[in-house]
């Protein structure tokens, strides 16, 4: 028996393979890195050696007010490792800094009181000046078109600002090819205008729109004209491993300190697929298996592995349910996947809808494979999302097995479908 740990929220649920049936398992070398000096070590060492831009301690010397846009709730960003050495930095620089915390959200849900106490820390909380961004504010500012052609729509406080800076995380995106860098601004602090038409279903159906791809990708170039727009002047990005630990970090200019994050994730987190009958997977558990939204990135790493006709096992808790009442609302009333499709493809950039985007990807995975999911979302949710309910990993796969009329079918194990890039 080949023994696997699956992250499932706060907790790992174990599943034993047969090793007749299985197939691999796809694990980002990153997982088994291990620094040489502390995590913090290793931020202080990124915010003393800064890629392509002076120290932020000295950028920071004639700024007045200082915007740091900070990720949000729904990601595993060690805020309370980044965000003191940031803070530190701007004020040894400038003592009278004027610094607000600008929260990331996106599209999200705004974060709330706790889940901010539980980034930060209460320290920070309590003596820093945070606002969480609303997308649909009517404080915002035009900044001018993109150049794909779309509304360029950003949060005032940070367009207003004398230096704005940025904290995150780099891993593998879906679409956007790698998180962080210049995500903090597209889709972080943007418009829903501006976001909706970036996300467009053209741009998602581009082929350089995937996991772990940059070049040709107009999501991502959208991004990035964005993020110089809006003088995006310097970040501080780690990358983090499977117990959410940093083990690099990078700090400088938007883009040049992001490509070193990528080249030290690409090196470790690039894994040919091992084409199997079954494949189960994860959104590396929480935070970012809060909803089902959420888990089709995971669902993403599966597709790239499991055989056409296969089935998905996706482990994604959902304690907060199906997370966007859109995109839960677009497979509820449609059940025909093609005419859903089509009806993405026909409509104008402009005019995107909200969360079109996840259906967009989600709708290609279930034309793909079948999918049975397993989470604590009410059973008849999951099946109004086009999904077969489950609650142990045994019970599906021996769904599965059935669906495929195979009682030998083989398996391939994702432990972190967020965390690796499936690729030949």
């Amino acid at each position: 028996m080949k023994t696997i740990a699956f992250p499932y929220g706060k907790e790992v649920l174990t599943y034993d393979i047969p090793e007749s049936r299985f197939k691999a398992e796809l694990v980002s070398r990153m997982h088994h890195y291990r620094a040489s000096i502390s995590q913090e070590e290793l931020v202080r060492n990124a915010l003393d050696n800064p890629v392509g831009t002076p120290p932020l301690r000295v950028m920071a010397e004639d700024r007045k007010k200082v915007v740091l846009i900070a990720s949000d709730h729904t990601r595993p960003v060690p805020s309370k490792i980044i965000v003191p050495g940031m803070l530190a930095e701007i004020r040894r620089g400038n003592p009278r800094a004027d610094i607000t915390i600008l929260v990331a959200t996106g599209c999200h849900r705004d974060t709330s009181r706790e889940e901010l106490e539980s980034k930060f820390g209460p320290d920070i909380l309590r003596q820093e000046k945070i606002i969480v961004h609303n997308c649909d504010s009517q404080d915002m500012v035009y900044m001018g078109k993109l150049p794909s052609g779309g509304d360029l729509i950003l949060n005032r406080a940070a367009v207003e600002t004398d230096l704005l800076v940025a904290e995150g995380f780099i891993e593998p995106h879906f679409f956007a090819g790698f998180s962080g860098g210049r995500k903090s601004v597209l889709p972080g602090i943007a418009s829903r205008k501006t976001v909706v038409y970036n996300h467009n279903a053209e741009f998602i159906a581009h082929p350089a729109a995937r996991t772990g791809i940059i070049e040709g990708n107009p999501i991502h170039n959208d991004m990035l004209y964005a993020a110089r727009i809006a003088r995006l002047d310097f970040i501080c990005n780690v990358v983090i491993n499977a117990n959410k630990e940093v083990i690099y970090a990078a700090a400088g200019d938007c883009d040049l300190a992001h490509r070193a994050g990528r080249e030290f994730l690409l090196a470790k987190c690039r894994v040919a697929p091992s084409v199997a009958d079954i494949a189960i997977s994860t959104n590396g558990g929480y935070p970012l298996d809060q909803n089902i939204y959420q888990a089709v990135k995971g669902m993403t790493a599966a597709e790239a592995t499991v055989r056409r006709g296969g089935v998905i096992i996706q482990l994604a808790k959902s304690n907060d349910g199906h997370g966007a009442p859109e995109f839960y609302k677009t497979f509820a009333e449609e059940k025909d996947l093609d005419r859903m499709l089509d009806t993405f493809m026909k409509t104008p950039k402009e005019t995107t809808r909200a969360d079109q985007w996840q259906s967009q990807i989600f709708a290609r995975v279930l034309k793909h494979a079948k999918v049975i999911y397993i989470s604590d979302a009410p059973d008849e949710m999951v099946r109004d999302l086009h999904m077969i309910p489950a609650h142990s990993i045994a019970g599906a796969v021996k769904m599965a097995e059935e669906i495929l009329g195979k009682a030998d079918a083989s398996i391939t194990a994702i432990p972190d479908g967020v965390a690796v890039i499936v690729s030949p």
